[in-house]
């Protein structure tokens, strides 16, 4: 399905020529800049898309018109975006033919890229080959310095899941050496890409941190019950539970982790912790649990950034999530802001300036090293009934851990 979106306000229509020297600059100016996106409005991967990419698109396309469009020296004036939406249905391989379809027939002057890590991978090989920044809230991989150099378009915003591993193991080793845990854990492993991935690094890391593995499982995806799971776990009696989870069964582990009451010092799940819906459905009972990603509500903007989240129509009301929305949309400040200096949409020029500049975002100053934020947050946690950044612990804005 392709969308058309008239998001051209009023007032850029009321921009006015500006002439410099004796050429009118504002008369060969296009009438608009477009950008378009193919990402899953529909099908079994639209949950985590509708949540965290199109509503920080949509916000962020908004703004831009409402402000007049994106301001391009070469013209001498701001020029409205025009946005084109693209479902794909879930589909990967359709995805990668409609990205082409903007990039080489349509034309299009900026193309965002889609949700989630898988999507993102099979796209990468189209943005690199035509020259299109490759801006991604919400991918990550321990192999992206080898992805960067095999596809020099690609951004990466979240950090690496060994890193992000690394966070929860090096906190898990402090709070043992301060004896508020032992040094038994239950491990949950989905079978996904994503549960492979995460594991690899999981279980040497635990091991060289003296922690000892008295329960350990992996479960199908999508999973039916993991009730039988969860009652072995703790009849292992462990201080600590780590669920490399999707969505799912995040959900599914911790309301059949409460039914069953079990309830060790440390309890993290995966994807699905940072989520509004995780706090919507659990109320109270999220406090404690610790969770991928986090983010500094305090942070420059954010609050406001929250509030215009919600207020936007189109979200209907809907919050940001709290990892990689603001990942997702600090991104999209970074895009503008160098689209804004170079002052024309020369594509090599904009990738240059987002590879070497530093932009002022709602994530804090953002400055790529190597293509990638190497300062983005691991671990959060949810504490009195907002979801924190607590990893990396030397990062401005990170809350010390709670532990029963």
């Amino acid at each position: 399905m392709r969308r058309l979106f008239n998001l051209v306000s009023g007032a850029a229509a009321l921009v006015t020529a500006v002439a410099f020297g004796g050429g009118t600059y504002a008369q060969e100016a296009p009438k608009s800049i477009k950008v378009g996106y193919v990402t899953s409005l529909s099908g079994p991967q639209a949950a985590g898309a509708m949540l965290t990419t199109v509503p920080n698109y949509r916000l962020w396309i908004d703004e831009v018109n409402k402000a007049g469009g994106l301001m391009l020296k070469k013209y001498g004036k701001r020029i409205p975006v025009e946005a084109i939406e693209i479902d794909d249905g879930s589909k990967n391989e359709d995805m990668v033919r409609m990205v082409e379809k903007l990039m080489a027939v349509d034309k299009v002057d900026i193309v965002l890229s889609p949700w989630g890590t898988g999507p993102n991978l099979q796209a990468a090989p189209t943005f690199a080959k035509y020259g299109y920044p490759q801006i991604m809230g919400t991918a990550g991989s321990d192999k992206l310095e080898e992805l960067v150099q095999k596809f020099p378009t690609m951004v990466w915003l979240l950090g690496k899941p060994g890193e992000q591993v690394k966070s929860l193991v090096d906190m898990m080793a402090d709070l043992k050496k301060q004896g508020k845990i032992n040094d038994a854990v239950a491990v949950f492993v989905v079978q996904h890409p994503f549960g492979q991935e995460y594991s690899s690094s999981l279980r040497p890391q635990l091991a060289s941190a003296g922690f000892k593995i008295v329960y350990d499982t992996n479960y199908p995806f999508p999973p039916k019950d993991l009730s039988t799971e969860i009652k072995a776990a703790k009849a292992a009696n462990p201080d600590t539970m780590i669920a490399l989870s999707y969505p799912p069964d995040t959900f599914m582990l911790t309301e059949q982790a409460a039914a069953n009451d079990f309830n060790p010092k440390i309890k993290f799940l995966g994807v699905g912790v940072a989520f509004p819906s995780y706090k919507g459905k659990f109320g109270d009972k999220v406090n404690g649990i610790f969770g991928l990603g986090g983010w500094d509500p305090n942070g420059p903007g954010m609050q406001d950034y929250f509030a215009r989240h919600k207020a936007l129509p189109a979200n209907k009301g809907a919050e940001a999530d709290r990892w990689a929305s603001s990942s997702t949309y600090a991104g999209l400040q970074m895009l503008q802001q160098a689209i804004e200096r170079v002052g024309e949409i020369d594509r090599a020029k904009i990738m240059q300036e987002i590879k070497t500049g530093t932009f002022k975002t709602v994530a804090g100053d953002l400055k790529l090293d190597g293509n990638r934020d190497k300062a983005a947050w691991h671990i959060g946690q949810w504490q009195g009934g907002e979801f924190y950044a607590v990893a990396p612990a030397n990062r401005s804005g990170a809350k010390a851990p709670l532990i029963k």
